[in-house]
């Protein structure tokens, strides 16, 4: 999952993606209406690649948490929306993240991480690689060589 393209703009609602740059900012299109923005570099943006939750003992970055949601929900959208319960976020939040720390991150961040997960996923930017797929890869590249070397054995034989 790429989230180094993706911005979160302060004073902005939403996500943005980037489109291009200015002379003195990017183009951002936003992930919301689809509209395209000059952000300039005098506002606070941020690329969510470089965002992370505070832990006990180090941060967690907040690709790591979209796959913890992505896995837990089956690739769905959470259960537990960015409206309901302070408490009801925080117990959510917390089954899926029990490392985070309670007393540096506020519901206000959870529900902004719910918000933005949520929207991710719709847009269909949330999309996990699956790490099996390389290791069929070196069995079958062995396969090959094994059978490449049975082959000029077997030529050398005739």
């Amino acid at each position: 999952m790429d989230l180094s393209k993706i911005l979160s703009i302060s004073g902005k609602g939403g996500l943005f993606q980037l489109v291009g740059q200015t002379k003195n900012g990017v183009v951002v299109e936003s992930l919301l209406d689809g509209k395209r923005i000059p952000a300039y570099s005098n506002q606070q943006i941020s690329a969510l690649e470089e965002i992370s939750i505070y832990g006990e003992d180090e941060d967690i970055p907040l690709a790591e948490i979209f796959t913890r949601f992505f896995k837990i929900e089956n690739g769905a959208a959470t259960s537990v929306t960015s409206k309901g319960s302070g408490a009801e976020i925080r117990d959510y939040f917390s089954d899926i993240v029990p490392e985070y720390d309670e007393e540096r991150v506020y519901t206000s961040d959870i529900k902004k991480v719910l918000k933005w997960y949520n929207l991710l996923l719709e847009k269909g930017k949330i999309v996990i690689e699956k790490e099996e797929a390389p290791k069929k890869k070196k069995k079958q590249k062995k396969k090959v060589e094994a059978s490449v070397e049975t082959e000029k054995a077997t030529k050398k034989e005739k």
